[in-house]
């Protein structure tokens, strides 16, 4: 059946999302196993993704480690960086479908104003027809609620959805409610999956 409109993940789908390796050429590898065994940075983040304040939290996090204070505060200062390079690839990609009217979302776990602030810095986070983060809509994939809310929002039967993340887990959890779904796992596979689908070429997907 032929997806109606097509959503994307963001973090390792169309950037790179990779704290430890960031980390790791920031400060060595050793340090930064100490860093992420005494402070969980992972889940400050999520915090952050259920709707906690960005910059304020991150801050906090340092004060309360006052040993790590520079390195948590990293996370924020250099948020650009830890988010980077660009998956170009897919973001060809996401052009191409808006280019051939195929409507095109984000379902992505972020925060609301992480979110905010990281349109002004990416700018293909402009070009989603709707936008559904985690952080403004107060839940997290792969909670079933997130994908249903989806579902209310855009009006679209779950099984004309066209779902693609780097997390297993989320995949499943969007696949239980009759989504179609890709495991995300490089630009060529996801590229390979909508020519598949009928909504681009192998040209027009850059095969």
């Amino acid at each position: 059946m032929r997806p109606e409109a097509v959503i994307f993940d963001i973090g390792n789908v169309l950037t790179t999302w990779d704290p430890e390796g960031f980390y790791d050429r920031e400060i060595g590898p050793d340090r930064r196993r100490q860093l992420f065994a005494a402070v969980d940075l992972h889940g400050m983040n999520l915090a952050v993704d259920a709707g906690a304040l960005f910059r304020e939290t991150i801050y906090d996090w340092a004060d309360r480690h006052p040993a790590w204070a520079p390195e948590i505060r990293m996370w924020y200062d250099r948020w650009d960086e830890l988010a980077s390079p660009r998956i170009n690839g897919s973001i060809a990609l996401l052009r191409g479908l808006r280019g051939k009217g195929v409507p095109v979302f984000t379902l992505t776990n972020f925060g609301s104003y992480s979110y905010t602030e990281a349109r002004t810095k990416l700018d293909f986070l402009t070009e989603f027809d709707r936008e559904y983060v985690s952080g403004r809509m107060g839940v997290l994939k792969p909670d079933p609620a997130i994908y249903a809310m989806v579902e209310a929002d855009c009006g679209i039967a779950p099984d004309r959805l066209l779902f693609t993340d780097d997390k297993l887990e989320n995949i499943e959890a969007a696949a239980r409610r009759g989504w179609q779904v890709h495991h995300f796992n490089g630009w060529e596979g996801w590229a390979a999956r909508l020519v598949g689908a009928g909504l681009l070429t192998t040209a027009e997907a850059g095969l």
